[in-house]
């Protein structure tokens, strides 16, 4: 389980393709902290720690996560939101993110105002998801790789958020721009409240 406030933006060193699966070995401030089998959310999606050495490691992404998210989309160099998991003895800063990513969605705008800057992003809708809790709502909670944001002006398949200085320069989010797909999960606590809601 994580908060959404990522901590950096770690480096792709290598990627490796074993059959459907996706090695991704990456270095961060923190790989002398890391130990093998720990849960580490990349852009909003959780994945092991498979292998330490050299100031890098690697975790694996699966097909399903692959066609989900867009780890698949990773380069050599390529930033990658990272937060370990939270500590349960401390505050819940962002909200809860379970790392597991629903979609992914599309940058359509972004536009700076008065040093802060505001980012439109659209998603394919579905009705009968959107029922289950898979969609945004005004002063929400989502996940846009990785980062706990508020939602401002939803529509069916769209929403803004708003990304203080902060934010956008220790995570990937100064290399997003129009047209750049991110990865999205919805508010668990949504998703909970419709599925209750489904049984009256």
């Amino acid at each position: 389980m994580f908060s959404g406030i990522v901590e950096e933006a770690a480096t792709v060193v290598a990627l490796n393709k074993e059959k459907s699966n996706l090695h991704i070995t990456l270095t961060c401030s923190f790989v002398d902290e890391l130990k093998i089998d720990q849960s580490v959310s990349h852009n909003g999606v959780c994945l092991t720690v498979v292998k330490i050495e050299n100031n890098t490691y690697t975790v694996t992404a699966v097909q399903e996560t692959l066609d989900r998210s867009n780890l698949g989309l990773l380069k050599p160099g390529s930033k990658v939101n990272v937060e370990r998991s939270m500590l349960m003895n401390g505050r819940l800063d962002g909200h809860i993110v379970q790392g597991h990513v629903d979609q992914t969605a599309v940058c359509t705008e972004v536009k700076e105002v008065d040093g802060s800057w505001y980012y439109t992003f659209a998603y394919t809708f579905d009705k009968a998801m959107a029922k289950k809790g898979y969609m945004t709502v005004d002063k929400g909670s989502v996940t846009v790789n990785g980062v706990s944001l508020t939602v401002v002006e939803p529509t069916d398949n769209s929403f803004k958020v708003a990304i203080i200085p902060f934010t956008h320069d220790i995570t990937n989010f100064h290399e997003i721009k129009k047209d750049t797909v991110v990865n999205l999960e919805f508010d668990i606590i949504g998703k909970y409240i419709s599925r209750i809601l489904a049984f009256d």
